[in-house]
């Protein structure tokens, strides 16, 4: 393994508290950071001793595990343990929880596989079915539908929109966030305005969401973090799964299953909720789009 792959492995969890930190408060943060810094001794530490070096308590020390996207710290100390064991022996990295650089591509398309399945199980078990209903009501009958997103969100973003625009709802995606904020003041009651953000905290897609919020239309979020800042100014939040991340395969990929899973059960409801109108409206879309292929 070359000193660049070992660099881009061993800077990645510093990279990805650089991300966070602006949904974190300052003792998680001290906590993210010094677990960054010093994978090795801190996976040498106890909750509690790591509670201590840090200055923190140990809530603050299971909640950065979690928002490190671990289901507590005993699972973050055995990855650190696991990033430091890389480190000093050169072995080869995971790039997901259960690949490593040197796995047959067989064997990768297996481990993906069943974490995406994962995924979409654990998506699906923690979707508030009761705030989907509410989001579905919203959009369906909304004058116009605006959608956030920057990044693989923005994708997300215009695969929502799209899906709306084939049965006859206006609908716009917006990931230039000048656009995004001008859009979003010129919205009212009646109006809905989607966020889509796996953080909780990118700030390109929260102010639009803020404005459109301010200007009385129902705000929606699409977050992996329900506790995330876009969260302050959402009428209904749509929580997503909060993958394990690694060094080739972040966040930016990792969420983008469950982002697609939350707008497809999105859709289908508004479909189901206007199927007098979308049926002839996705009908005629099929015919147009067949049309141009003869």
């Amino acid at each position: 393994m070359t000193r660049d792959v070992k660099e881009i492995f061993g800077g990645a969890l510093a990279a990805k508290v650089r991300t966070l930190a602006p949904s974190m408060t300052r003792s998680v943060q001290r906590v993210a950071e010094a677990v960054a810094n010093d994978p090795a001794g801190c996976a040498a530490l106890t909750v509690t001793a790591l509670a201590e070096r840090t200055g923190t308590s140990e809530a603050t020390v299971v909640r950065t595990a979690r928002l490190l996207g671990y289901p507590g710290y005993r699972d973050l100390r055995l990855a650190l343990a696991g990033l430091a064991a890389h480190q000093q022996s050169g072995r080869a990295p995971a790039i997901t929880t259960d690949i490593a650089v040197d796995d047959p591509l067989p064997d990768v398309v297996a481990k993906l596989a069943q974490e995406e399945r994962q995924t979409l199980a654990d998506t699906a078990a923690g979707l508030d079915t009761g705030q989907l209903g509410a989001a579905v009501a919203a959009v369906a009958g909304a004058r116009r539908t605006d959608v956030y997103g920057v990044g693989a969100s923005g994708l997300v973003a215009q695969d929502l929109v799209q899906k709306l625009l084939r049965i006859g709802l206006m609908a716009h995606a917006h990931s230039d966030p000048h656009l995004a904020v001008t859009n979003a003041v010129q919205l009212r009651a009646g109006d809905v305005a989607v966020a889509i953000t796996h953080s909780g905290a990118t700030g390109d897609v929260i102010e639009p969401l803020r404005a459109a919020f301010e200007r009385g239309a129902t705000t929606v979020a699409i977050t992996g973090r329900p506790g995330g800042a876009v969260t302050q100014y959402a009428d209904h939040v749509l929580t997503t799964a909060t993958s394990r991340e690694s060094e080739l395969r972040p966040a930016a990929m990792a969420s983008r299953t469950s982002q697609l899973l939350v707008v497809d059960c999105l859709f289908v409801g508004v479909a189901q909720r206007t199927y007098d109108n979308a049926a002839p409206a996705l009908a005629a879309s099929y015919e147009a789009l067949a049309h141009r292929h003869r």
